[in-house]
């Protein structure tokens, strides 16, 4: 089956109403162990002109091998970009979509800190609910679109930034926690991870409000 590659079709008619796009997308909200990630990819209307990265689709279309190096095309490609996280710790505080929104809200607080101005900017959030402007502390404007990762090349970018760097921070926690498998697993819901868990119990980066033992296997 052959994928279809982002396109910039949307970015470039939401260009004609602001002057930048802080494009969103989310990593790691179904894992039971480790943060979750919210990628943000800033785009105007001279990098929509220019050609989608060579591979670039949503994270979970590309190969892991691959990831890297699509990540870092990505990231040249925009014109800045930015990981913003939210804790199991927090998770299991406030909930996992408003943990969402601390992260979202923290990744375009990161792209501002880079100098972008947020004040003309349209926010473009994978998904069909707007997580972020609850908990943001200046207004944004906001536009969810369903499927925006698998469509729209800087929420891809986006995408696959945040699922680089959770990825990388699962593997560097594998290192103290070998038990679970975060190096090949990334905290989601593998056969070994659960087991794991009823052999050992949890770790401080396992989301401890959830139903763990009774999540279903995802691999």
């Amino acid at each position: 089956m052959t994928v279809a590659t982002p396109r910039l079709t949307l970015e470039r008619r939401l260009l004609g109403e602001c002057e930048l796009i802080i494009s969103l997308d989310e990593v790691g909200r179904g894992a039971l162990a480790g943060p979750v990630a919210v990628g943000a990819a800033v785009m105007d209307a001279a990098g929509a002109r220019r050609r989608v990265p060579e591979g670039l689709r949503d994270s979970k279309l590309v190969t892991e091998k691959r990831r890297p190096d699509v990540a870092a095309r990505a990231a040249a490609w925009v014109q800045a970009s930015a990981v913003g996280w939210a804790s199991a710790a927090e998770i299991d505080e406030v909930g996992i979509m408003r943990a969402l929104g601390l992260a979202a809200s923290r990744a375009v607080q990161a792209v501002v800190d880079q100098g972008v101005p947020v004040e003309n900017a349209l926010v473009l959030l994978d998904g069909n609910h707007d997580y972020v402007s609850k908990v943001h502390p200046v207004p944004l404007r906001v536009r969810p679109v369903i499927k925006a990762d698998r469509d729209c090349a800087s929420v891809s970018a986006a995408s696959v930034i945040a699922k680089v760097a959770r990825d990388g921070l699962m593997a560097e926690l594998h290192g103290s926690h070998r038990e679970y498998q975060w190096d090949r697993n990334k905290g989601y819901a593998s056969l070994e991870h659960r087991e794991a868990i009823r052999s050992v119990g949890l770790s401080p980066f396992h989301r401890a409000s959830w139903a763990i033992t009774d999540a279903p296997t995802l691999f």
